[in-house]
């Protein structure tokens, strides 16, 4: 039976967006998206021009696009209102969010655009988060590979790449209702000639998908650091067991069913596919490594955090609560410390390339 989802959250206080190049690297490369997007609308109006960012996290991984979009938004209708309004679960660290948007934080550039009313919503985008048809422009990266439930745990592994059988099953037909579910609410959202453009997460055409892009295989790492925890006598079988990230990476073909079957739920609310291609964007700091920027040390002390910013809480939140909070963080700390020293170790092959599935979607109207 499928259990709720555990507590996720990016790590806070800036740490997210400071350690996750790649992935400011993947959003940007959404920009042409939403700016073929913005010109193909009709900007005649008066009424407020809505955006969103889906799942925003601190926002810094996305803040040069919107500054972008945003600037061309201005050009195009100055006479408009625009609205940003960044999106994530209640715990996500707002607070940073909302420095990183004024220029509050140290050596970091804040939005800059003049007559852009910024708000932020604690709702997950499994819910709808705006009014009907009110939302002129949306957008998500690298979020909605998370699952609103976790379909099964998965024996001695880590993550649904490695699932099989039953398990397996599970986890495709909870992604494919999550996603139809995510789609339907930003039909509801999304003014007639609206658009929302994804930059998913997924498995490509090659079979290759973040962290497994020919080296090593970064899930199968965390299980074998997961898992030495527990030989070493620090962790139990059942802490061992809890730790399943409820994320799934879909395929092309899974990401466009909606959309390719004229009977579906999502055709019929009037969302339209225009664009879907899948791209790599590889790993920044192995490239680094490769060129001979850094030695070994360094490239394992800057690549590991890109790791734990977004993973920590899943192994976290899989530590018995019985558990001092204290003793619960030392043991995370001792479990990436192991993986850094690995990669320092023999770094070759350590990599958490991107690979993204791009698409536009279009509300008809």
């Amino acid at each position: 039976m499928a259990e709720p989802a555990p507590l996720i959250r990016m790590r806070d206080a800036g740490y997210y967006s400071l350690h996750t190049t790649g992935a400011k690297i993947a959003i940007d490369k959404a920009l042409p998206l939403m700016l073929d997007a913005v010109r193909a609308m009709d900007l005649s109006g008066t009424a407020p021009f809505a955006v969103a960012d889906f799942g925003a996290a601190d926002g810094g991984t996305s803040l040069a696009l919107h500054r972008a979009l945003l600037s061309e938004l201005r050009a195009l209708a100055p006479h408009r209102p625009l609205t940003l309004t960044h999106t994530d679960l209640p715990h996500n660290d707002f607070s940073v969010l909302f420095r990183l948007l004024q220029g509050l934080l140290p050596d970091r550039e804040g939005l800059g655009i003049p007559g852009v009313f910024s708000f932020a919503s604690g709702t997950s985008f499994y819910e709808q988060i705006f009014p009907d048809a009110t939302l002129s422009l949306g957008f998500s990266a690298t979020a909605m590979h998370w699952l609103s439930r976790l379909p099964a745990l998965i024996a001695d592994e880590v993550h649904a790449v490695f699932a099989s059988g039953a398990a397996q099953t599970a986890f495709a037909a909870q992604a494919a209702a999550d996603w139809e579910r995510i789609l339907l609410h930003r039909a509801r959202e999304l003014a007639p000639g609206g658009a929302i453009v994804f930059a998913n997460f997924c498995t490509d055409e090659a079979g290759r998908y973040l962290g497994a892009t020919g080296g090593r295989n970064m899930h199968a790492t965390f299980g074998r650091h997961w898992r030495a925890l527990h030989e070493a006598g620090e962790i139990s079988a059942d802490e061992v067991a809890r730790a399943t990230f409820p994320q799934y990476y879909r395929t092309l073909g899974e990401f466009r069913a909606p959309f390719d079957d004229p009977a579906s739920a999502v055709r019929r609310a009037g969302l339209r596919l225009e664009a879907c291609f899948t791209d790599l964007t590889p790993c920044p700091y192995e490239a680094r490594f490769a060129a001979g920027e850094c030695s070994a040390a360094e490239f394992a002390h800057a690549y590991v955090p890109t790791l734990r910013s977004w993973s920590e809480s899943m192994f976290f939140g899989a530590l018995d609560p019985a558990r001092d909070e204290a003793a619960r963080r030392a043991i995370i700390d001792r479990f990436y410390a192991s993986y850094e020293a690995d990669v320092a170790a023999a770094p070759k092959g350590h990599a958490m390339a991107y690979v993204h599935c791009y698409m536009r979607v279009r509300k008809e109207g």
